[in-house]
């Protein structure tokens, strides 16, 4: 397998752990109990992995998509996009929606860092 598709399917996989963790923590949280605590700990994981993904998988031709994305993300994670979802029938979508996107962006932000980083190092030298 090369190290490409190594890190394409790396980085499906900490999607996929995302959208598990924003799943089991928004359910938490919309059943009333405390997710500080273990909120801090599944951002940190994203951290970590953002910072793996930074470094070793993306290459030149998908840096301007990646970092477009990227935006886009932090965009819909810093807005209260979900909050009109914030009702009663349906308010444990708003808990749902809202941790995936936060682990979502906690997890591309370091990586688009380190490729923004990468990037303009690559243009200096030129």
């Amino acid at each position: 397998m090369e190290m490409e598709e190594i890190a394409r399917w790396s980085y499906v996989a900490f999607v996929v752990i995302a959208i598990v963790a924003g799943l089991a923590v928004g359910y938490m949280a919309w059943d009333g109990q405390a997710i500080s605590e273990i909120d801090g700990y599944v951002t940190l994981i994203m951290l970590i992995l953002g910072i793996i993904v930074g470094i070793t998988s993306i290459t030149a031709k998908e840096v301007t998509p990646f970092l477009i994305a990227t935006i886009a993300l932090i965009v819909a994670g810093i807005g209260n996009v979900w909050l009109p979802l914030n009702i009663d029938p349906i308010q444990i979508l708003y808990y749902f929606a809202d941790a995936i996107t936060r682990y979502i962006v906690a997890f591309a932000a370091p990586a688009a860092v380190i490729i923004a980083i990468k990037a303009v190092l690559a243009m200096t030298k030129d």
